[in-house]
């Protein structure tokens, strides 16, 4: 039972949430030989402010104020 957890900071729409699941399910299908319908994709959205990048949260990052 494949277990994919994708972490993403909020920007995807629905749409391309299902694309991810779907191609994700694809890949490991195809490559590693896993039934989809035992293949689990999780996506978790983590808020700008508790995302840490480049030494700052993300959304200080994003808007410039990198000290």
């Amino acid at each position: 039972m494949p277990y994919v957890n994708v972490r993403i900071t909020p920007a995807a729409t629905r749409e391309q949430k299902a694309q991810i699941i779907a191609e994700f399910t694809d890949t490991l299908s195809r490559v590693l030989g896993k039934a989809p319908e035992h293949t689990h994709i999780v996506i978790d959205e983590i808020d700008e402010q508790n995302w840490g990048f480049a030494g700052v949260p993300t959304d200080v990052y994003r808007a410039g104020r990198r000290s």
